[in-house]
């Protein structure tokens, strides 16, 4: 199958503007790719791109005081399988994990592993090791927390949407994620794209997702406490500790989103290829 996406952000600068922005499909997908994610700009400004320290694409550029408009429109293959799963893959013990993986041990930003751990441990120490557990905290998760965008808050951590017991994708992820390092299991961030494809379509507005990553069984496996359940589509963009390390866009000095819209449709067999702005 194909999946057309993209993205069509406003934002209003009153100076001069450095911006870094991840938004293109990470490398690993790059190749998936049939009409290309590149980014465009209105007004014309030069971009220059970079490798961050996680391996993902990062746009800079200078935004010009007034609103600039930032869009792609691309097509990408898919295999158009649900996530994979593995209820046999093993937890490795830490001191058999490959150095690169212990760094999604520790605690970051959005998740305080250091005041999550006595409660993870009382929740999840009588799990089966490995999947199972990774998969009952991805439960746990999942049923304490209630979804809706009015609770999204840049600000909000783990611990945080533990206690209000309430948030979006990102605070599910989070959750998990420090629930995973407090049981010793390595456990990354992702961001991408993820539509309503094999799944009844949502009345919501389409926005980028999170979903999580967890180390088990020499590899990596995908995870989603919001959806819970495996889903077909995603296009990963960006992988880090937290949301902190995988920001859309990352302005220094004063700006205003004034527009946002996302799409991420299966494209009909008979479609042509995509290209020429947001879908009408």
């Amino acid at each position: 199958m194909q999946i057309r996406f993209g993205y069509e952000l406003v934002y209003a600068c009153p100076q001069r503007t450095p911006m870094i922005l991840t938004l293109n499909v990470h490398y690993s997908r790059v190749s998936d790719l049939v009409v290309p994610d590149h980014l465009v700009t209105q007004p014309a400004v030069p971009i220059t791109a970079y490798r961050d320290g996680f391996g993902n694409w990062c746009s800079r550029l200078v935004a010009p005081p007034g609103e600039i408009r930032l869009t792609t429109d691309a097509v990408i293959n898919d295999s158009g399988q649900p996530d994979a799963t593995d209820p046999d893959a093993a937890q490795l013990a830490v001191e058999a994990l490959p150095s690169e993986t212990l760094v999604y041990l520790q605690g970051s930003r959005y998740c305080e592993t250091d005041r999550l751990s006595e409660m993870a441990w009382s929740l999840f120490e009588k799990t089966p090791p490995g999947w199972r557990r990774v998969q009952a905290i991805s439960d746990f998760v999942h049923g304490h927390l209630t979804f809706g965008y009015q609770y999204a808050r840049a600000t909000k951590t783990a611990l945080e949407a533990f206690h209000e017991k309430r948030g979006v994708c990102r605070d599910y992820t989070h959750l998990a994620i420090a629930f995973c390092r407090c049981m010793n299991i390595p456990a990354r961030y992702c961001t991408g794209y993820l539509g309503d494809i094999g799944v009844p379509p949502s009345s919501a507005p389409m926005d980028f997702s999170a979903w999580f990553e967890a180390y088990l069984g020499g590899r990596w496996h995908i995870f989603d406490p919001r959806n819970r359940v495996p889903r077909i589509g995603r296009v990963l963009i960006a992988q880090g500790r937290d949301a902190a390390d995988v920001p859309l866009s990352n302005a220094f000095g004063p700006t205003t989103l004034k527009q946002f819209k996302v799409w991420t449709d299966e494209v009909p067999a008979s479609a042509p290829s995509a290209g020429g702005g947001p879908p009408r």
